[in-house]
């Protein structure tokens, strides 16, 4: 313990080195204060950078500039009036923090494995309240902290928003009338507004949606910040062991790069995560500090409340700050855990000048010593200058303690983070502690309490959110519907998928009513989908514009960026290019704007590197549409093992509102996307598209007659023929395969097959799913499958440039022998006909499976025929 002390003092003299001159360091001091005093604070500046220039040209060791004291960044004499009643907000704080442990601390009583969290709403709960009361305005968005639902939910009990049942089902949902266990608007609609359940994804999502407010405003959508005008905010509120996520940190520096002071974060450092301290041996607010200003972010510390005010103005020889310097993050933890006679001993106690400091203090007035934020005059002074900062996001570092309020049960215990029951005595301690006004009997039976509606704290809360405009978290989901226009697709040469996408897009952004509402995004794969092609004529977002002339402006297609420009290019971020997208396939409910985002990428980096925020997505109600590009593990080709998508539809079928899609020609491809942009923005479904579209060029034939509703439905015959034998299913590019099979059969063997395309296994197998749920039950119902198959006669093979799993999907569904061919195993670097064959989905192979289904001795006769080696391993094993 001593080695370490010394080794963080030395650390802290580094930073802080003993005085050699006083007088003259106290003489440049006062010449310091007189420049600032006569030329400003603006010429002070200036002149300290040039110092610090002129510094490095001398080769002068610099101190560290990204951190500074531990102490809070506004100082007594900035702090601002606090506009509310203290008393008030006082008692609602703590009747809202013994209905949000009332019922956590209920529901575990009665059902011991439900789970939930008392102790991050009880660090957080003043953070809260703050923002309640006097800076969340109704039409602001915030991202909440998850472990603090409870405390949100107590509260929209108080405004009425939330009934006693609803609180007496916290994590009880099946039944209809309960409490999601976090911020989930998929089960809670009208309620929250964004998920954050995910570590992480709440403060990407929340800087990619402030992003997009910008975006709005730039191209006209929104009204763009003013002076006289109360700009909408985004707050994030943050655990200090969530910043340790890599989605945490991913766009911090495109928030400062952006200049987006439209958005707040509040990171709760409380100092623990679940399993111990954050930063035990060192300090995680000053860790932050240095990466937020680091990324060029407004940081303020709200470290400490307005009882050591008088502390600070006292340490004239800075021991106190010292101190607190030489304190690692564990030290701070049992601090917090333990009275003010422990601390007395432990912490004041070390060197003399302390001892002096604090000798007037009780232990109890040491033990009422509060953190920052847990003290509502320092934490709206925090509030006030970070929603009128301009130029940069701000971050507030709020210092608290978990489980705050819960003494020797949970206060600053290693265990807190799991602590959902607690006995009588602790109840009643707690109800003590926060002066709430209920009986002995009141408190073991774990009643909540609603006061009147005629009581000062009732009038008052509501006066509060009346002022702000309203209540919140509170989700829309009705806006005025948009007309979607015809999509025609037609070629007369070989072209790919992509393409006919790219071709597709285009005409969509053409339209006089629609187009301005279709957002391409891409994460610097353009040029690789032909998108350059929408450069000049869209435009690239830029909240600057333009500032330099490219390398290519001589070129008809030439880069250009502008500050109404279209196209959303992120950069090489596929999680923030997904933040991107789902910021715009929520604006009909953030912003009552429907925008219809299309999100293209290469498919392997989708559901498999960001599957986390595409399930956020899911869960967010999102409408939109996902183009998994360069798709098919054998379609892609050469790029190997890394790059090729053999998975994402299996991926994409395990979330019930994404409607994915792989289809096989640009006739397909248009009537999918005109009927998913018609069902998100005309039927206002929520629902979104994952499309999957290869770089094969192939020629493109026009829709056969009649085939649209199967196109829609997941299947269609393409190819009927007298006498059939079998049936031939293909999927995407592979589908060609499956034609080329067909004619073999025929040409080879005497056999005809019917060919259909398979748009989509995974609606195939949602209608199967429906249709036995249905038999199950006990009512009539037949399968698009069973309609389409019921007169086609044999066997049925199905191929993808997938793995096995994804035609297995539909086996349940079809009462016959199946056969399903994919892709599984490792990718490989190669020509499309030598990875087909490779994999087995080639014409050939699919010819062998076809007669092995028919005639077992016909297929060992096709491998002679065909040089397959039936000896090989599998490629799943290769």
């Amino acid at each position: 313990m001593t080695d370490l002390a010394d080794i963080v003092s030395s650390a802290f003299w580094r930073v802080n080195a003993p005085d050699a001159d006083p007088v003259e360091t106290r003489e440049w001091l006062e010449a310091f204060d007189a420049l600032v005093q006569a030329e400003g604070r603006e010429r002070a500046t200036f002149l300290l950078r040039r110092l610090l220039d002129h510094a490095r040209v001398r080769r002068v060791p610099l101190p560290p500039v990204l951190n500074t004291p531990y102490k809070n960044s506004i100082a007594l004499a900035e702090q601002p009036q606090f506009p509310g009643n203290l008393e008030v907000e006082s008692r609602i704080s703590a009747i809202v923090r013994w209905n949000a442990l009332a019922m956590v601390v209920r529901a575990n009583r009665a059902h011991a494995e439900l789970g939930g969290h008392i102790a991050s709403y009880a660090s957080a709960a003043d953070l809260f309240e703050v923002g309640f009361n006097h800076f969340f305005r109704a039409d602001d968005l915030v991202y909440f902290q998850p472990h603090s639902a409870p405390g949100v939910y107590a509260r929209a009990f108080l405004e009425g928003r939330l009934s006693e049942e609803n609180l007496s089902n916290y994590r009880q949902e099946t039944g209809g009338k309960g409490l999601s266990s976090y911020c989930h608007p998929y089960l809670m609609p009208d309620f929250w507004q964004f998920p954050t359940g995910s570590m992480g994804l709440g403060p990407i999502n929340a800087i990619y949606q402030a992003r997009f407010m910008r975006y709005l405003e730039n191209r006209g959508f929104a009204q763009k910040s003013s002076p006289g005008r109360n700009p909408r905010k985004v707050w994030a509120f943050i655990g200090d062991g969530e910043m340790d996520e890599p989605e945490s940190l991913a766009g911090l520096s495109l928030a400062a790069r952006e200049g987006l002071d439209n958005l707040i974060f509040v990171v709760n450092c409380n100092l623990q995560r679940l399993d111990g301290p954050v930063r035990g041996n060192g300090s995680v607010v000053q860790e932050l500090e240095g990466l937020f200003a680091g990324a060029g972010w407004n940081v303020i510390k709200l470290l400490w409340g307005s009882d050591w005010d008088p502390l600070f103005a006292r340490d004239h020889d800075g021991v106190l700050l010292k101190r607190l310097h030489e304190t690692v993050d564990g030290e701070f933890q049992t601090y917090a855990a333990t009275d003010g006679r422990f601390n007395r001993e432990h912490f004041f106690n070390k060197y003399p000048e302390l001892q002096e400091l604090i000798a007037h203090m009780s232990d109890e007035d040491i033990d009422r010593l509060r953190r920052g934020g847990h003290d509502p005059l320092k934490i709206h002074a925090a509030y006030h200058a970070a929603s009128r900062h301009g130029g940069q996001p701000t971050v507030i570092l709020a210092k608290t303690k978990k489980g705050y309020g819960m003494g020797l049960w949970g206060q600053g215990k290693m265990g807190t983070h799991q602590q959902k029951k607690l006995d009588d005595d602790a109840l009643r301690e707690f109800r003590d502690r926060f002066a709430v006004p209920l009986s002995d009997e009141d408190v073991a039976q774990l009643r909540f309490y609603r006061p009147a509606a005629d009581t000062a704290e009732m009038k008052y809360l509501k006066a509060r959110r009346d002022q702000l405009g309203g209540y919140l978290p509170a989700r829309t989901s009705k806006v005025d519907a948009l007309k979607v226009p015809a999509l025609e697709f037609s070629s007369n040469r070989s072209q790919s998928t992509t393409m006919a996408f790219v071709q597709l897009l285009a005409s969509l952004m053409k339209d006089p009513a629609l187009g301005s509402r279709v957002v391409p995004i891409v994460a610097d794969e353009a040029r690789t989908f032909g998108m350059q092609t929408l450069f000049r004529q869209f435009g690239i977002y830029s909240s600057v514009g333009q500032l330099y002339e490219p390398e290519d402006h001589d070129e008809l297609l030439y880069y250009r960026e502008a500050k109404e420009g279209q196209i959303l290019e992120e950069g090489i971020t596929e999680a923030g290019a997904l933040s991107s997208w789902l910021a715009a396939a929520t604006s009909y409910s953030s912003h009552a704007t429907p925008m219809l985002p299309f999100y293209i990428y290469y498919s392997i980096f989708g559901f498999q590197r960001v599957g986390d925020l595409i399930w956020a997505a899911a869960d967010s109600r999102a409408r939109g549409f996902l183009v998994g590009g360069t798709a098919g593990r054998t379609t892609l080709a050469g790029e190997g093992l890394q790059h090729q998508d053999g998975s994402s539809h299996l991926a994409a079928s395990t979330i019930p509102n994404c409607r994915a899609w792989d289809p096989c020609f640009g006739y397909e491809l248009a009537a999918i996307v005109h009927d998913g942009a018609r069902r998100m923005l005309e039927a206002q479904e929520d629902v979104f598209y994952y499309l999957t579209v290869a770089n094969e060029n192939y020629p493109q034939p026009p829709m056969p007659e009649g085939a649209l509703e199967g196109i829609l439905k997941g299947m269609y015959a393409l190819q009927r023929k007298q006498s059939e034998r079998l049936q031939l299913l293909g999927a995407g590019p592979i589908l060609r395969e499956v034609i080329a099979a067909a004619e073999l059969l025929e040409k080879d063997w005497g056999i005809a097959a019917g060919v259909w395309s398979v748009t989509s296994f995974t609606e195939l197998r949602r209608d199967g799913m429906r249709v036995e749920r249905e038999r199950r039950f006990g009512r009539k119902a037949e399968s698009w499958i069973e309609t389409c198959l019921k007169d086609a006669p044999g066997p049925v093979v199905a191929a993808s440039d997938y793995v096995r799993a994804v035609p297995d999907l539909i086996r349940p569904y079809i009462a016959r022998p199946f056969t399903a061919l994919g892709t599984d195993g490792f990718g490989r670097s190669d020509t499309r006909a030598a990875l087909r064959a490779f994999f087995e989905i080639d014409a050939r192979n699919v010819v062998v499976a076809a007669l092995a289904a028919l005639a077992p001795k016909l297929a060992a006769e096709a491998l002679r025929r065909y040089g397959i080696d039936p000896v090989a391993r599998p490629p799943w094993e290769r």
